[in-house]
């Protein structure tokens, strides 16, 4: 029977021929979540998909906040969520250190140190830890976090301000006209009364004959 190990991103437990260690993060992953080396193309060295994203686009600032925004979203649904630590490498877009498979002492809620602060930050705490099986079960604190957690939280979240005030609406006023385009509208007026009495009055059914009538009408010299 041949040798299968468990891929640490997908899942997937897999021959031993499938699968590769990343030469950056150390971890065991089958081929289809390695590719090769993004900065120098060299296919004999394989990266993982979260090494590899790491190094093509860094993230700066702290990558656990998205752990905070992860449970912050899961307090409405349960006070109880379990988390492997592979989702966990997936919700914060990176990999756990080493420490976090060895060590229960990592996952000790204090606020000392950075990603046990993104948890309680959010009012849970780590309340069970399993090496062996790779997960850790978070449960929702009774204690009510501090007004600096309570504007983290709210920054997180970006909920819209209550009541909402809309933007006052603009009011367009019908501009008046000025004194000079009147003047002129009536001196237009005025003119095409005078072009209207100009032109001859005919009584009944007479019409005046076209020129052209006129000329067909004309009698020849002789």
């Amino acid at each position: 029977m041949p040798l299968k190990d468990e891929c640490k991103l997908c899942g997937r437990v897999l021959p031993i021929s499938y699968t590769r260690r990343c030469q950056r993060c150390g971890k065991i992953f089958c081929l289809d979540c390695m590719v090769p080396d993004v900065v120098t193309g060299d296919i004999r060295r394989l990266f993982c998909l979260n090494c590899a994203r790491k190094i093509v686009s860094p993230k700066t600032g702290n990558k656990f906040e998205a752990l905070t925004r992860y449970l912050c979203f899961r307090e409405s649904f349960t006070k109880t969520v379990k988390l492997s630590f592979a989702q966990i490498d997936g919700i914060i877009g990176d990999n756990l250190p080493l420490e976090a498979y060895r060590s229960e002492e990592w996952w000790k809620n204090t606020l000392k140190t950075a990603h046990a602060k993104a948890w309680l930050d959010a009012g849970w705490e780590a309340a069970e830890v399993n090496l062996k099986e790779a997960y850790v079960v978070f449960k929702k604190t009774k204690s009510t976090p501090t007004e600096t957690t309570e504007r983290k939280r709210k920054k997180i979240r970006q909920e819209p301000q209550k009541p909402y005030t809309p933007p006052p609406a603009r009011i367009f006023s019908r501009r008046k006209l000025s004194k000079t385009k009147i003047a002129k509208l009536y001196a237009r007026l005025k003119n095409i009364e005078k072009a209207k009495a100009s032109k001859p009055k005919f009584r009944g059914d007479f019409k005046p004959k076209p020129a052209h009538e006129k000329r067909l009408m004309k009698p020849k010299s002789e």
